[in-house]
């Protein structure tokens, strides 16, 4: 197994990543949109390259965390892309969530170069990037897979191979209907408890143990309670990834009115301008709904 492999998109999930591929011993040459994002990881002893292009000329396993499908299809497929330089028997591992029917396309692209791609996206939050316990879905071949096993065992915990290409991207999406709702649960009822007049330390501390619990609630309970709205995931992302969700939902006819919900929520935040901030900002949301009405929970109504 190479010691050298490529890294491109060094974001708020990418960076951490790489970081971890460095500490393994791993030799990294990397690329992101903008070289600032990764001055962290250069200053920690990877090398820079100009474009996907260079990042493919001496490397065979390479990793992609970018945004969305065209910033994928840019990397693989551009004009300075991966497919222009790598090297018959390269594997592309993505770890960015985009269509999975796009990856199908592009998977079908890149084999006639003889190019592997593995869909592979990840959950588990900036967090569970900086600490190295990342879910990784993996979709596409599995003798692919094991042959990078070893390199996604230094960035994730849980690596499941899901099926053929594709399968890891519409595994993740069906993650992301979950995790919603559970944001979207903390949300509701965080508010619910500040408005009946609780302290919400003392809610979080009560239901954080108990059947209520979640990563989500131990990750974003203390954000919301702290008043801090600076990203584990952006709203815009979320947005983004809901919008996937719905997308294949609806080819499935597969009605998702929860997800519907939510994403009207995460809409409000983006139009205020607020994409930017992290998913537990939907309590504001909540919070500005109930805003007309007040409610003292002291006042012998119960």
């Amino acid at each position: 197994m190479t010691r050298q492999i490529g890294f491109i998109g060094l974001g708020i999930m990418g960076g951490p990543m790489a970081m971890n591929l460095l500490k393994a011993g791993y030799r990294l040459v990397v690329n992101s949109r903008t070289k600032i994002k990764a001055q962290a990881v250069l200053d920690a002893g990877a090398v820079w390259a100009d474009s996907a292009a260079q990042v493919a000329e001496n490397n065979q396993i390479i990793l992609i965390c970018v945004p969305d499908t065209p910033d994928v299809e840019k990397v693989l497929l551009g004009s300075k892309g991966v497919i222009t330089t790598a090297r018959p028997g390269t594997i592309c591992v993505d770890h960015s969530t985009i269509s999975p029917k796009q990856t199908q396309i592009m998977a079908r692209q890149l084999e006639q170069k003889q190019i592997t791609l593995l869909d592979a996206p990840i959950s588990g939050g900036q967090i569970g990037a900086i600490e190295a316990k990342l879910s990784i879905m993996v979709g596409g071949p599995a003798d692919a897979l094991e042959k990078v096993r070893p390199v996604l065992q230094t960035i994730g915990r849980n690596i499941v191979h899901c099926g053929s290409s594709g399968s890891g991207q519409m595994t993740k999406l069906a993650n992301q209907i979950m995790v919603i709702h559970t944001v979207m649960s903390i949300a509701e009822g965080l508010a619910f408890a500040e408005k009946a007049g609780l302290n919400l330390q003392t809610t979080f501390d009560a239901t954080s143990s108990g059947a209520a619990s979640s990563a989500s609630l131990k990750n974003l309970g203390p954000k919301i309670i702290a008043g801090d709205m600076k990203p584990a995931f952006m709203v815009d992302l979320q947005l983004k990834d809901l919008r996937l969700v719905l997308e294949c939902a609806e080819e499935m006819k597969q009605p998702l009115p929860g997800v519907a919900l939510a994403k009207q929520l995460l809409t409000v935040l983006q139009a205020q301008g607020r994409g930017g901030d992290g998913t537990q900002a939907m309590i504001d949301v909540i919070r500005g709904l109930g805003r007309k009405s007040t409610f003292h929970f002291n006042s012998g109504l119960f």
